[in-house]
């Protein structure tokens, strides 16, 4: 049973030193209790207290650290349902290439692997993991495989093969960079949990059924391993689907430590068609996919899987934010024009996205509204005039600019007036309401 943050508190050394991250260790304590920190943190705890915290301080769900100076994280759970909290690490998406494959196909994925990426509100989304398929069976050719994945800078890996000694041979040369080992059966489960343990490298298990992985993660467990990653074993849509929510559930309601693993799913092993491949998919990221594996990187497939996965591991309680201060764009003069917004993410990608597109050189101010949207920070009164100006007045922009004029956006009207009132050298002039009008609106600006 979970102890609280209280009984945690009283088996720490309460020496308030900070070295672990929070300011006190009753601090620490409740992070603990919450699954938020980990007992390591702590460089003064005793072991007998080590034993005692170590079912508090571990999440539910265990987190797998796979990769090697860049590491994808999988796991580490806490909540079933997002509202509740919000997910902490994205499902990883993943492309297959197999040793069977010619030297062009392999080529064109691991290409596509690395030049897929788009910036949306301030991040960038790209896949995370190649999945090497040993199809062949002769460990020569999945040798070279790995190496020409290597070559191609790519160090997150899910290494995939039948044949133990070609998985024992392929974690020689990439066991720095932890790559997930593909996976114990309960034909090889004894022999795969040596390697594993041997090469200190999370392992993947794969059963028939759940009472399988749970005779499996047991064994593995006894054995001393940790890093586990479970496959259901299902291939159709419906049963993957069922493990999926039936394993998060038992971990974090049932407390069934032997499922208390994050999973990986194979899409592409489902169909045919790439689409359908992408939807289902798309299913496994809402329901709590650790590792999605795809048969193919398309941008028109992967793009709006990105762009889901980014929406639902966002933290729903908390607005995504740029920071605050003076934004160039198309390298501006001391004549250009002068532009205020708020700082939520969305808000200032689409003004800033716009204004680029003019290609008028413009001066963006990004006010810090607490990441809330223009129209919900000036009811909030975090986007009003006092706010406007003692920001331009402190960012410098009186230095950079000759003229003295102002552009605030059209749905914060109302604020022109008292706006010229603290700024009186300004002209306040208002800009379009929707960004898709600010090209010509600056176009046609003087």
């Amino acid at each position: 049973m979970a102890l609280t943050g209280i009984q945690i508190f009283k088996l720490l050394p309460k020496t308030n030193c900070g070295e672990c991250g929070s300011p006190t260790c009753l601090a620490f304590a409740m992070k603990l209790a919450a699954g938020q920190a980990e007992l390591e943190s702590c460089p003064y705890v005793s072991e007998e207290a080590k034993v005692q915290l170590a079912e508090a301080s571990a999440p539910p769900i265990r987190m797998v650290t796979i990769g090697g100076k860049e590491v994808f994280k999988c796991g580490g759970e806490t909540v079933q349902f997002r509202h509740e909290k919000t997910f902490l690490n994205p499902t990883g998406i993943a492309v297959l290439i197999t040793d069977l494959m010619s030297d062009e196909e392999v080529e064109g994925r691991l290409k596509r692997f690395n030049e897929l990426k788009y910036e949306r509100v301030g991040l960038i989304l790209k896949p995370d993991l190649v999945a090497i398929k040993n199809s062949s069976g002769e460990k020569e050719k999945f040798l070279n495989l790995i190496q020409k994945v290597q070559n191609f800078g790519i160090d997150k890996m899910v290494l995939m093969s039948d044949q133990v000694e070609n998985l024992q041979a392929a974690s020689e040369p990439t066991s720095s960079i932890r790559p997930l080992l593909y996976a114990a059966t309960k034909d090889n489960v004894e022999t795969m949990g040596k390697l594993a343990k041997e090469k200190n490298l999370p392992l993947a298990v794969k059963g028939n059924d759940l009472e399988e992985v749970i005779e499996l993660t047991t064994k593995l467990t006894e054995m001393g391993l940790k890093d586990l990653v479970i496959d259901s074993g299902s291939r159709t849509l419906n049963k993957v689907f069922t493990d999926q929510i039936s394993i998060r559930r038992a971990a974090l309601v049932g407390g069934i430590r032997a499922l208390g693993f994050p999973t990986i799913t194979f899409p592409c092993e489902m169909t045919n068609d790439l689409l359908e491949e992408t939807l289902i998919a798309a299913t496994m990221v809402c329901k709590y996919a650790g590792i999605v594996v795809l048969s193919d990187l398309q941008g028109e497939s992967l793009f709006p899987l990105l762009v889901q996965r980014m929406n639902i591991y966002t933290d729903p309680q908390r607005p995504m934010a740029t920071a605050e201060g003076i934004y160039e764009i198309n390298n501006p003069t001391e004549n250009s024009p002068v532009l205020i917004t708020s700082n939520f993410s969305l808000t200032y990608f689409i003004v800033s996205g716009e204004i680029e597109n003019s290609r008028v050189p413009s001066w963006l101010l990004v006010l810090d509204t607490e990441g809330l949207s223009v129209l919900t920070a000036w009811a909030a009164g975090k986007f009003s005039a006092d706010r406007i100006a003692l920001f331009m007045k402190k960012s410098g922009i009186f230095e950079k600019v000759k003229h003295r004029k102002l552009i605030i956006p059209g749905y914060a009207a109302s604020i022109s007036g008292e706006l010229e009132e603290e700024l009186p050298d300004w002209e306040i002039q208002i800009g379009p309401r929707e960004g898709a009008h600010i090209p010509a609106y600056l176009k046609s600006w003087q």
